[in-house]
């Protein structure tokens, strides 16, 4: 069971890739035992990425990006290894290797232009959508740790994860990125005007929710994954994508499952 999950997560490159991420000599730009490597190391990533991915969508301009250039559809499991590769490197890998990531993926959005549905532009190397892109993602891994993760930050530990993560973010281009928790809070609810449900984002949800591209056996754990994603969702995310909100069920039912399968996928995967 493991060795499939990491196979689909980390892709054919995913054994050497590894070898030289955790073996490759010389400083990191996380120290072992901080927040930044507990939380991007723990299984709940799984769910935190679900959800990270609904909550960019709302942004229209971050979707027009994401449903021209990315191929989702196409190709989901390139898209997540390559996500995966990223969050490994940047997290675990030697300060060159990060180094060297982020000037290729700069290199990438420095080619990501287009004009979204209702006629405004759009650049990946904008740096007010590289922050929200930035924000819903780690506010997703965040609050999946905190509520699925094997043990859970204090606060200090959640200030400090928000603060290393704003490291890899500057590197990106991100401008002034939150440094707390709070900060965090705070620059997510200024973006909220510009968000909407757009019919992109809506079949973006339906994809990753309702038809990803698994084998039968697959798709009853994945499903306890999607739905506790949703279940973290803030409500205005769901009104916006026309997702159902059942309290009574999401606190019991869909939690217990979150809970169970991601238990069983951090045993696995150790």
């Amino acid at each position: 069971m493991g060795a499939r999950l990491f196979a689909r997560v980390a892709g054919p490159e995913g054994p050497g890739r590894r070898e030289r991420i955790h073996s490759t000599p010389g400083a990191r730009w996380f120290p072992d035992d901080t927040p930044i490597r507990q939380v991007h190391a723990d299984a709940s990533m799984f769910v935190g990425g679900v959800r990270a991915l609904l909550l960019q969508s709302l942004h229209p301009l971050a979707m027009a990006g994401v449903a021209a250039h990315s191929g989702y559809q196409g190709d989901p499991w390139g898209r997540l290894q390559r996500t995966s590769y990223f969050l490994a490197v940047t997290t675990f890998g030697a300060a060159q290797d990060a180094e060297a990531m982020v000037a290729r993926v700069r290199g990438v959005h420095a080619r990501v232009t287009g004009v979204a549905p209702d006629g405004r532009p759009y650049a990946a190397s904008d740096p007010h959508l590289l922050r929200w892109v930035h924000l819903a993602e780690i506010d997703s891994f965040l609050r999946a740790h905190q509520r699925y993760g094997a043990h859970p930050l204090d606060r200090d530990g959640r200030d400090t994860y928000v603060a290393q993560t704003a490291r890899v973010a500057e590197a990106l281009g991100v401008l002034d990125p939150p440094r707390t928790e709070h900060e965090l809070r705070d620059q997510l609810a200024g973006y909220r005007p510009e968000l909407a449900g757009t019919p992109a984002a809506r079949e973006a949800a339906r994809f990753f929710l309702l038809s990803p591209p698994l084998p039968a056996l697959a798709r009853v754990p994945y499903g306890a994954i999607a739905a506790a994603a949703v279940g973290l969702l803030p409500w205005y995310a769901r009104r916006q994508l026309r997702l159902p909100y059942l309290p009574v069920t999401e606190a019991t039912v869909v939690r217990a499952a979150g809970a169970v399968v991601t238990r069983t996928i951090r045993w696995a995967m150790t």
